[in-house]
């Protein structure tokens, strides 16, 4: 059994840190601070999509060179931004419980491999995970099904549920055709009954129950 989840959003909360990177990249360049409504709401399709929506958001234009720095910057600032950084509650205990359980646990991300291998030994969670694959791991990221068939491959063989909390993660596993468990305390930028999913939850301590369910369904 394979439950693989996402991470900004997911099982933590990373927005003020990215808030906090994303409005010293536009300091460094001179434009003003975004808010940190609009920070979540860049949040979803990775670093490049992030800098291109803040400098839009900063200076109302796209400038090549001045996005390249800005990448630049926030990548170095994004490898150590985990201060403000929290797990949600119930995390925790729901991975502990599902590890006893007998689940194998991955994790796919559209956050840099970089700045999650760093979060994820701030946690002390390094070896929590028995495939990891980040934003920049693949050609491609999510919504392309490829980097969730490539943890699901490093996983090997059994049924598998995806957790994430956004309309990217719901897309993505229904590319890539297995179950969602949609989070729905993260980032997501619509409604729950408008993105595709298998259930949905609020409280941790649900999803071991919720993952059993579905493969049992499957």
């Amino acid at each position: 059994m394979n439950i693989i989840f996402d991470l900004d959003g997911t099982l933590i909360d990373s927005a003020p840190d990215i808030h906090a990177a994303g409005n010293a990249v536009l300091a460094a360049e001179g434009l003003p601070g975004v808010t940190y409504d609009q920070t979540r709401s860049f949040i979803g399709k990775g670093a490049g999509v992030f800098i291109e929506r803040l400098e839009l958001a900063g200076a109302g234009t796209l400038d090549p060179a001045r996005g390249a720095r800005m990448r630049k910057r926030f990548l170095k600032e994004y490898e150590v931004a985990h201060a403000l950084t929290t797990i949600y509650p119930g995390v925790e205990a729901a991975l502990d419980a599902l590890s006893t359980a007998g689940w194998q646990l991955g994790l796919c991300t559209n956050k840099p491999i970089g700045p999650t291998r760093t979060v994820l030994a701030h946690f002390g969670w390094a070896d929590r995970f028995a495939a990891v694959i980040g934003g920049d791991s693949l050609p491609v990221r999510k919504p392309d099904p490829a980097p969730l068939r490539a943890v699901i491959d490093s996983l090997g063989a059994g049924p598998v549920v995806y957790v994430g909390d956004s309309e990217v993660d719901a897309d993505t596993a229904q590319a890539a055709r297995v179950p969602f468990a949609l989070f729905t305390q993260g980032y997501r930028k619509t409604p729950v009954d408008t993105i595709p999913h298998s259930r949905a939850f609020d409280d941790w301590a649900a999803l071991p129950g919720i993952a059993a369910a579905l493969i049992a369904r499957a």
